[in-house]
């Protein structure tokens, strides 16, 4: 028996990803941006719970004051991305320089991110995204 309102072959990213170009680097790359924001979003819902709301006492490339959850997901998506074995060159909002990935582990995406974008009002319970 078999329910025509639920798909049971629903596509999914990596397969229209993997269908459409044959890249597998670039599956790798697009589902550890999935994954790293997927991490930012639980991270930033239980801000309130864990305290990390508030400055972090650090300024970012563009001279904004970082916020805890700024650094948070920064590193979150740094980590990730060095270590998807994808990427070359990471930049981000919150960086003053370019990340080069290390030797072992570079691939050849440069990726240019802001992982929290809008977290200036982040206390005001407004909506943020990653970029």
């Amino acid at each position: 028996m078999t329910d025509k309102a639920f798909d049971v072959n629903a596509p999914t990213l990596s397969r229209f990803v993997m269908e459409s170009t044959k890249d597998h680097e670039l599956t790798i790359l697009l589902n550890c941006l999935a994954t790293s924001c997927k991490l930012i979003s639980s991270a930033v819902s239980r801000a309130g719970v864990h305290q990390l709301y508030g400055l972090a006492g650090e300024v970012n490339s563009t001279g904004d004051d970082q916020k805890k959850l700024d650094v948070m997901s920064n590193d979150m998506m740094i980590n990730a991305l060095v270590n998807s074995g994808v990427c070359a060159v990471l930049v981000s909002e919150e960086n003053e320089e370019p990340i080069i990935v290390p030797e072992g582990k570079r691939g050849k995406f440069c990726v240019a991110f802001d992982p929290l974008d809008g977290s200036s009002n982040i206390d005001c319970n407004v909506s943020v995204g990653t970029i």
